[in-house]
């Protein structure tokens, strides 16, 4: 089963999608006994990059979506967290990476600031939470 939605990726992280592609590509060596492992991740992969969007920055509509910071408050705590909605078989710096598959990604996709939701855990409770702030991902420079 592929994908129908686009997923977004930075050209870093779609370089290191491709070269663990070539890597998974070359012949196994005898001593390989995931083979099934390693045919589910070159799907994976496949299906992650035919349906990438690479480098195009979301609009700055303040609209969660892939490809945004987002910046939430845990309203039962208050504390806040700020985190990439992308790819988390990618790396981005410090920034944690969440998917938009995830309960808090599905939770968060098209909400706006201010706006209320909540999603479930894996233990059954239900967590309540405020989009803070929705600011398009930047790529860090070397002066950052």
């Amino acid at each position: 089963m592929t994908s129908t939605h686009r997923t977004w990726l930075t050209p870093e992280a779609h370089d290191r999608l491709r070269a663990e592609l070539a890597d998974l590509l070359t012949p196994p060596t005898a001593t390989d006994d995931e083979h099934g492992t390693r045919h589910q991740r070159i799907r994976e992969i496949r299906d992650l990059l035919n349906n990438a969007v690479v480098g195009e920055a979301p609009a700055d509509d303040g609209i969660a979506e892939p490809g945004m910071v987002l910046t939430v408050r845990y309203d039962d705590t208050g504390e806040t967290e700020t985190f990439l909605l992308g790819v988390r078989h990618a790396e981005h710096g410090d920034l944690e990476v969440y998917s938009p598959d995830s309960p808090l990604g599905r939770a968060l996709t098209g909400t706006r600031k201010g706006d209320q939701c909540e999603y479930q855990v894996p233990n059954g409770s239900t967590v309540k939470i405020t989009l803070v702030d929705a600011v398009p991902y930047r790529q860090p420079t070397p002066q950052d």
